[in-house]
């Protein structure tokens, strides 16, 4: 109940300032909104490739990705933090810019109601779906009537939302309840990375700095998803000790990526010496993948891309049915996903061995999430927007 009165003030303020700047002219200008930064980075990048007469500005969350100085054409701005002069000048921007980009859910939409001429566009932040989200969501159930409304207030302002295969732009419509011309089939943005050669080789020299003694082992990204009941224990739901003995001794290392948040034990690069490796931010998860022999995961998006690659993949689903009786899942989650699924480390170490022989499902995996991407996402966004 006191979340919903403290979204309530907040939304209420945000609309009174949004009423007022919005008497103001729209200008030719596009404002990012973005908490996870790839998709924008890319799309950001191509306009200035085609030299768009377009201002930029950039209202980021502190996970936002986004490599962007403020200067010249571009503004970029704290979003939704403790700084009221930002925040004022966040939504001065919203109200007066012709384009709109953002790459997550953003509660202040549904307190405001945009000009005509203003388009507002989604371009998310995954390139597939395993687990239900937006009007799909389990979970939403357990909320108010009143936040159940204000998220499809919020999905209604986009006018379009850009997918980068028919089997996403489906669930698009589920999920935000949209009719099928607001979906753009133009691939996703920063999908256009696996094209570039250059980048990927920048990708690889840059991973290789940080870990030289790496060149020549085969290497696992263990790429969990998020859990809410894991922010404090840090627990690793891997048997690392077990993994230690078999596998240190054939040339294996692995990769942990967790979330941020997670407060993970930091010592286990000392325990595990020349076998596990922290990996932060620091990396892009592009940068990762690029390294990466063998992807471990769950329920991640991470396969999607990974799935360029043509390289193994298995998936730890230790938790499965709880994980689907509360998330819920787009399709049958062990049938689907493109390799194995074990749900114990000893499991896990078989599948290792022979991972090879689980490649005969990427590519209709690929082709069936990817169709779309091809090299030309960003350009595609561009082109559509501005041309």
């Amino acid at each position: 109940m006191a979340k919903e009165f403290a979204i309530g003030i907040y939304l209420l303020c945000f609309k009174i300032l949004f009423s007022i700047f919005k008497l103001f002219p729209l200008q030719d200008k596009t404002t990012f909104v973005t908490s996870f930064g790839d998709n924008c980075q890319y799309i950001a990048d191509e306009m200035d490739k085609q030299d768009i007469p377009v201002q930029k500005v950039f209202l980021m969350k502190p996970s936002s990705l986004i490599h962007v100085k403020d200067g010249g054409k571009s503004i970029v701005l704290p979003f939704e933090s403790k700084n009221i002069m930002a925040l004022f000048q966040s939504i001065y921007h919203i109200a007066t810019s012709k384009w709109i980009i953002i790459d997550n859910y953003f509660g202040f939409l549904s307190a405001i109601s945009f000009k005509k001429q203003v388009k507002c566009v989604q371009v998310w932040h995954a390139a597939g779906a395993v687990k239900q989200f937006g009007a799909k969501d389990p979970s939403i159930q357990n909320r108010s009537a009143a936040a159940r409304k204000r998220f499809l207030k919020v999905y209604d302002t986009f006018d379009y939302v850009t997918a980068g295969s028919d089997r996403m732009a489906e669930i698009y419509q589920e999920s935000f309840q949209l009719p099928a011309s607001r979906i753009l089939r133009t691939g996703i943005p920063r999908t256009d990375f696996f094209f570039d050669e250059d980048s990927k080789k920048m990708a690889r020299r840059a991973f290789l700095a940080k870990f030289p003694e790496l060149e020549h082992k085969k290497i696992m990204l263990y790429a969990p998803t998020f859990r809410n009941d894991g922010l404090d224990d840090g627990k690793i739901a891997l048997d690392l000790e077990l993994l230690y003995k078999e596998l240190h001794d054939e040339n294996y290392a692995i990769l942990l990526k967790l979330h941020p948040a997670v407060k993970a034990d930091h010592d286990l690069q000392i325990k595990f010496p020349g076998f596990v490796y922290s990996v932060t931010s620091e990396f892009h998860v592009n940068q990762l993948l690029i390294s990466t022999d063998l992807l471990i995961t769950d329920y991640s998006s991470i396969p999607f891309e990974f799935s360029f690659l043509n390289r193994p993949m298995i998936f730890f689903a230790y938790d499965l049915a709880e994980y689907e009786q509360e998330r819920g899942f787009w399709e049958d989650y062990t049938t689907s996903m493109p390799g194995p699924v074990v749900s114990t480390t000893k499991e896990l170490l078989r599948e290792i061995r022979f991972s090879d022989r689980s490649l005969v499902k990427i590519a209709p995996f690929n082709q069936k999430w990817n169709q779309y991407s091809a090299g030309a996402s960003s350009r595609n966004v561009v082109d559509y927007l501005f041309k």
